[in-house]
């Protein structure tokens, strides 16, 4: 199993052999960091670590690492029993300080992992994380465990998403499986793959002006690439997804409970994003989520309520395999 090491900065470091996550708990936290050695897994800030606002956009900040979007991804306005409610972009959970799951301070996995739980400010939601990091025959094993719980006496709408951003190269690639045919769109930089609500093919899909591009191959950062796209609802043999990162010889396996969060959403962004001047995304986000699309305000089948004092729990888990040499 893996230690969890506090550092005089408050950071939470888990180490397992060569592998090591750092979870930054005072930004809203955070999995800044998974180091293989000195191989950097995750996308590195785009800005310097600084103070969050309640309605700063992501892009303001260092959309960097890995968050947790909640109670929606994109900003949006909802109606509740409560009244209506704004929520801002890419949801309240990552401009707030986390605290322990124990209320005295202390985790009972600290040997293993970290426990640790946010509060929404939009609307009344407490999501707690526990983050246990594990060295397995072929490399390493991220354990992910959720429970989001309602603290209110009213109904409360809400969504999640995870949102792990994986550097990436020009010729990494990322496989699904061979049942999923076509994907969502929920937006495509300059519209290349089609408008809000379109779907494409997978893996070879038709772009707007006719051509074609393989979305499986990642592209380099001149392509300017910036596409958000869903698969879903997922059946349970559709329980995974893989980001191959070829020269590094590392497989990045992302494991997801269909029954549970049906819907994968797979960020592209080779140099597309954000827009305007400074330094742009080379990522892809892997995202296992409760809707095929952004905005807690659109509704469909998918959408979820948690009655008062409800709650509700799934699991993820990240398989890192690196090629033995």
């Amino acid at each position: 199993m893996g230690e969890a090491i506090r550092t005089v900065e408050e950071n939470v470091l888990i180490r397992a052999g060569v592998c090591a996550v750092t979870v930054r708990p005072d930004l809203g936290g955070k999995i800044a960091s998974i180091l293989i050695g000195d191989q950097e897994l995750l996308q590195s800030p785009l800005r310097p670590y600084g103070a969050r606002t309640k309605n700063m956009s992501f892009d303001a900040a260092d959309a960097s690492g890995w968050d947790e979007c909640l109670p929606s991804v994109a900003a949006c306005r909802v109606t509740t029993a409560n009244g209506r409610v704004d929520v801002p972009d890419h949801g309240d959970l990552w401009r707030v300080e986390w605290e322990p799951a124990d209320a005295a301070g202390k985790n009972d996995a600290e040997q293993s992992g970290v426990t640790l739980r946010g509060r929404c400010f939009s609307l009344p939601l407490r999501l707690e994380r526990s983050t246990r990091l594990s060295e397995t025959a072929r490399g390493w094993e991220l354990e992910l465990n959720y429970t989001v719980r309602n603290e209110s006496d009213h109904a409360v709408p809400w969504a999640w998403s995870a949102h792990p951003l994986f550097v990436v190269e020009a010729g990494d690639r990322i496989v699904l499986p061979a049942t999923v045919k076509t994907l969502r769109v929920e937006g495509s930089r300059e519209n290349r793959l089609g408008g809000h609500g379109d779907q494409v093919q997978w893996p070879i899909a038709v772009l707007r002006n006719g051509g074609s591009s393989d979305l499986s191959v990642v592209q380099g950062a001149e392509s300017a690439i910036g596409d958000k796209l869903f698969a879903g609802p997922l059946v349970a043999e559709e329980d995974w997804c893989v980001l191959e990162r070829r020269r590094q010889g590392i497989k990045i396996r992302i494991r997801l409970e269909p029954q549970k969060t049906p819907y994968l959403g797979l960020w592209i962004c080779y140099g597309g994003w954000p827009e305007g001047p400074g330094t742009k995304q080379m990522c892809v986000a892997l995202e296992p989520a409760t809707a095929p699309v952004d905005s807690l305000a659109e509704m469909g089948g998918w959408s979820r309520t948690l009655g008062s004092g409800e709650s509700y729990s799934w699991a993820m888990r990240v398989e890192i395999e690196v090629a033995r040499g």
